[in-house]
């Protein structure tokens, strides 16, 4: 990887997103990311831009943007996301919409205009976080497992329609992982979720970082339409 390899990354506020951005700014890629409020650091190489993901016309302008400074775009990675850990029976539909819109919506539109500028170069690498929530099956959890749901489902047909254009696409689903999310969750219930993974541990950035350089590299071009779950869930 080289200062000719273009990187965006979704949700680079913090987290998977800001670890994941100054990894790709080790290895000498051109980062560009994006969050809806300012990221509170800077790197040499890095670009941030003001974006909602679920908002189709910021996220043409970005990458658009892209495409004018660069030509080309060779890794996306979908990692912005909502949670709101609340009952079925007590979430209203306004809480559904937000948490569908930014995790699957913004996904979608990403991924479709990431693609368009990738297949200028006919080489492409897109990949979504998702989640282990589903497999989990944890109360509070059924409006974001489904979105992350959604997310893979959408990964695997994706996978299909770009593989003409040079183009592959994964998920990583990083297990359990110290989160907004997992730290409304109870040390005891968090602990018996631990010891129903094969690994009893949560996840690390860097076990994430391996996950993604793995579907990232040039090498995994017979790779695609893959959900990997980490941590042996």
């Amino acid at each position: 990887m080289n200062e000719d390899t273009v990187v965006l990354i979704t949700g680079t506020r913090s987290g998977i997103g800001k670890h994941l951005a100054e990894h790709f700014l080790e290895l000498g890629a051109s980062v560009e990311g994006c969050s809806r409020k300012p990221p509170g650091w800077e790197a040499p190489g890095y670009t941030h831009h003001a974006v909602d993901v679920a908002d189709e016309a910021a996220v043409r302008g970005m990458v658009a943007d892209i495409r004018k400074r660069h030509g080309r775009l060779d890794i996306t990675v979908n990692n912005a996301a909502v949670a709101s850990m609340n009952l079925s029976l007590l979430t209203p539909a306004s809480t559904v919409e937000k948490i569908m819109s930014i995790n699957f919506l913004g996904t979608f539109l990403i991924s479709r205009e990431s693609a368009k500028l990738m297949k200028r170069n006919e080489y492409g690498r897109i990949i979504n976080i998702t989640s282990a929530a589903k497999e989990l099956r944890i109360p509070g959890e059924a409006i974001y497992a489904s979105s992350k749901g959604a997310v893979e489902t959408f990964t695997r047909l994706l996978a299909v329609e770009v593989a003409p254009l040079g183009i592959t696409c994964n998920a990583v689903s990083p297990g359990l992982m110290e989160t907004s999310l997992t730290k409304g969750v109870p040390g005891p219930a968090k602990d018996a979720l631990v010891q129903r993974l094969a690994m009893k541990r949560l996840a690390t950035l860097e076990d994430v970082e391996n996950a993604v350089d793995f579907f990232a590299s040039p090498k995994s071009s017979y790779v695609t339409g893959q959900v990997l779950h980490l941590g042996g869930v």
